[in-house]
């Protein structure tokens, strides 16, 4: 079975490597910051964390509904995510500026947030579309929402299930600012959600996790073992390195 990441996020590709699944990378080209303005508008208020990275994974993963990588139609499993931290009841994305993630990291010192990561699958096997996804929660983890529904796209309508998974992340007390300083230097905290990284070099500053430690990496795995199921597909039907036959 074939799986299409719609990321070009090297987090998301090295999870999915380390659980012996090698995907055929799709960038997705989505406009989030009008998506989000349109959603917003349409629901009358700001979104929740919840709604906003289940929207943008779903719209990426439609994004490469057509898409032809290496000439030949997707035939296979298509799969978008997006990530969110919440921290005093505000939502980050990704600080960009060295100023922006050295300001977060002080206000983090020696307190908690909640890293978001919203999951969308769809089912685009050729000569399998039409119908829709399966219904209810399955096995999915604890604190996760899942949803199902069909997709449409110029080919037909496609099953899909999506879900999003939350863990609590409680930083130590006591990172001095030239600690913070070195780390913004490295650059790493710039271009990912929440201006931090678990398995990268912010890893000694992270005290605990409460919930799927991939859910901060960018995606859950235990979540996407359950899209799978819920889809009509085993996980382990999406292994293809040499380490994983």
């Amino acid at each position: 079975m074939r799986l299409y990441l719609a990321s070009t996020s090297p987090a998301r590709l090295a999870l999915l490597r380390q659980v012996g699944i090698e995907p055929v990378i799709v960038p997705s080209h989505v406009d989030e910051e009008g998506a989000v303005l349109a959603a917003e508008a349409a629901a009358g208020g700001p979104l929740t964390a919840h709604d906003l990275v289940q929207l943008l994974a779903r719209l990426k993963a439609e994004a490469v509904l057509d898409a032809v990588p290496g000439g030949e139609p997707i035939d296979g499993f298509i799969l978008g995510g997006d990530s969110a931290f919440e921290f005093d009841g505000v939502i980050y994305g990704k600080p960009h500026l060295p100023e922006v993630a050295a300001e977060r990291w002080r206000r983090h010192r020696g307190r908690a947030g909640v890293l978001h990561s919203g999951h969308w699958m769809i089912d685009h096997r050729l000569g399998a579309g039409s119908g829709s996804g399966g219904s209810g929660t399955g096995g999915a983890e604890s604190g996760s929402a899942v949803s199902a529904s069909a997709v449409s796209a110029s080919a037909g309508a496609f099953p899909a299930a999506g879900s999003v998974t939350s863990a609590t992340v409680e930083f130590a007390s006591d990172i001095s600012d030239a600690e913070i300083a070195a780390y913004v230097a490295t650059g790493e905290p710039l271009e990912v959600a929440g201006a931090f990284t678990i398995d990268g070099l912010a890893a000694p500053f992270i005290r605990s996790i409460s919930g799927a430690p991939s859910t901060v990496i960018g995606m859950s795995l235990p979540a996407l073992r359950d899209l799978t199921g819920q889809l009509g597909v085993s996980w382990t039907s999406f292994w293809n390195t040499p380490h994983s036959s």
